[in-house]
Parts: structure tokens; sequence; C-alpha cells
């Protein structure tokens, strides 16, 4: 291989992916420093901070760094990748909105589940109900910053760990001759998952356990976008999963206590299968919900578009006649009879 390849693939006209996965670090840190200077100025300045300064203060950092998130994946697509934002998993359409229904829809009902499972065997007790702990404003504030905290959380994370990451990675390995797009799509969905369960290793209360239940996590969320190449359904999942989880239902989120919940709780019980501290997606019961997620994502797909197949462009940059072949040849290898169905967002 040529030296110069490490730096300029000629063909595809763009950086590798290793540079583009640097570069969106960088810009994302650009973008987001102005929030952390901000900060450091109200905690180090003499201003009494009272509840609105607080509240407009959260809701900036929660804004700033869902900009500096997003912002420097559009940027390094479009700069460096020969990508367009709707690439990464936002071709808005009627599905699209449909599909992020009814990922919402799921990621409440599976924490419903698991809620009621532990209610069930008397690992949780109810101590109280609309708790709001040390926050110098009404309850139903608190509740509104934290859903507006995970909407965004949902949106900016899945742009990064499967829209950006796990697209980039897909393409990479897809270069390679003995690796077909199916292939190159469950490497990256490995991968990427792995890093995802290690950005939550500095969580409070997390252990290797967690961490390991975070990887399966990521392989649960990332299904929808590798059977449809939208990230509606992973956003949705996220949203709900995590507010319910800690604001509706008073567990703790990877780790984190939220500050105002509907139900308040006392938990016991056996850690590996509760989850203990770090919350249910750390422990057995956790691991449950999100295989019978997964079952369900493919079930809603499969009966909503006639077929549940690894969405192979993930991995084809669509500008190379070659890698297009590629495609053709692998789509042909699992043609069947079947009438021909409509794309999930064609």
């Amino acid at each position: 291989m040529k030296f110069s390849r490490l730096f300029w693939i000629p063909e595809e006209k763009r950086l590798p992916v290793v540079w583009r996965l640097i570069l969106q670090l960088i810009f994302m840190f650009l973008l987001s420093l102005p929030i952390g200077v901000l900060q450091l100025f109200l905690m180090t300045g003499s201003i009494q901070p009272t509840a609105g300064l607080i509240i407009g203060l959260n809701i900036l950092t929660i804004l700033v760094t869902l900009a500096g998130f997003v912002g420097s994946i559009w940027l390094t697509g479009r700069l460096f990748g020969r990508r367009k934002f709707a690439d990464f998993g936002v071709r808005f359409s009627r599905n699209w909105w449909i599909d992020l229904g009814f990922g919402a829809l799921l990621g409440a009902c599976l924490m419903a589940l698991i809620f009621l499972a532990e209610y069930a065997l008397g690992w949780v007790t109810i101590t109280d109900t609309f708790q709001m702990d040390l926050l110098p404003f009404p309850f139903w504030a608190g509740i509104a910053l934290q859903l507006l905290h995970y909407v965004t959380v949902g949106i900016y994370e899945e742009f990064l760990f499967r829209g950006f990451h796990l697209k980039n990675l897909a393409e990479g390995f897809n270069v390679f001759k003995r690796i077909n797009p199916q292939t190159a799509i469950v490497i990256s969905l490995l991968l990427s998952s792995v890093v995802f369960g290690l950005a939550h290793r500095a969580n409070p209360n997390a252990t290797w356990i967690s961490s390991f239940n975070i990887v399966l996590a990521g392989i649960f969320l990332a299904a929808g976008y590798v059977l449809t190449g939208e990230l509606a359904i992973p956003i949705g999942i996220h949203i709900t999963w995590n507010f319910f989880q800690g604001n509706v239902f008073g567990f703790p989120v990877s780790g984190i206590d939220s500050g105002a919940t509907l139900v308040a709780i006392k938990q016991s019980g056996p850690k590996l299968f509760s989850g203990g501290a770090f919350g249910p997606e750390a422990g057995l019961i956790g691991i449950v919900a999100m295989f019978l997620g997964t079952v369900l994502v493919w079930w809603y797909i499969k009966l909503r578009y006639g077929k549940a197949l690894l969405w192979e462009k993930l991995a084809v940059p669509e500008f190379l006649p070659k890698h297009q072949a590629k495609l053709d040849a692998a789509a042909a290898k699992i043609a069947t009879a079947d009438e021909p169905v409509e794309e999930p967002f064609s």
C-alpha cells in the first residue's frame, strides 16, 4: 500500500476513516469549548446562582452540547467525508417519524416491564412520588429539563456512535476485498458498541460488568440502524429508555441519579440481576429487556417493510462504482423470488 494512502484515498477523494474519526473529535471539542468557558466564569465569579440562572445555564449547556456533537459530525462529513447530513441516518419522511414513534414506545414499554418485574420480585419499594432532589425550582421544571436533556442525549449519542462511527467504520472495512458489506457492517457494529461501552466506563458506579452490558446496549440500539439505514428507531428507544428509567421509575441512569422523578424507589435484590447503583442496564434483567427489544425491532421492521436484512448501503459509498458493483453482487446472493417491497427510506 502506498504511504500516501494513509492520508488520502484518491478514488474516494476524501481522508481515510481514521482521520475522519479524529477530526470529528477535534471539531466536537472546539464547538463545545464556549460552554466550558462560560461555566468556569460563572463558578469563579460573584454572580448569585438564582433558579432562573440555573435553569437557563442548564438549557444552554444542553443545547451547546447537542450543537457540538451534531455540528462536528456535519462538518467532518461535509468537509472530509463527502457526506451530506442526511447520509448519517436522518432522511426525514413519514416513515422516519413513524419509526421514531415506534422506538419511543418500545423504550418506554421495556423500562416499564423492568420496573414491574423488579416490583413483583420485591426488589424495588416505592418510597415517594413527585420527588425533587435539592433543586431550587418547581418539580415540573425539573422534569422538563430532564426530558430536554434525554432528548438531546438520545440524538447526539446515536448520531455519534451509530450514525457516524458505525457508518464510517463500515465503509472503511468494506474496501478490503475479502470483506463483503454485511461483514463490514457486523464488524463495525461490534467495534462502535465497544467504544459506546468504554465511553460509559467513567460514569459513577461503573464496573467492567456494566461496561460490558453497555456494549450489549449499543448492539441493541444499533439494530434499527443496521436494518433500515436510519437513526429513527435508535433515537426513539434511547430517549424514552433513559427518561422512563430515571425520571418516571426512579432508577439510576448509567450510574447517575435523576434530580426529579415521578416515582422514588429504594432498590434491593441481587445486583447481578438488578444492576444495583448503575441501573437496570448493568444487570441480567437489563440484558433480557435488550434481547427482547432487539427481537421486537426486527419483528417490527419485518412486518412494516416486508424484510429485515442488513442495510448494505451503510458500507458502500454510492459515489464509488466499484463499491456499488460489490453491493450488487452481495445483494444477488440473497435475492429471493418474493415480490418487491417498499424500502424504508427510498
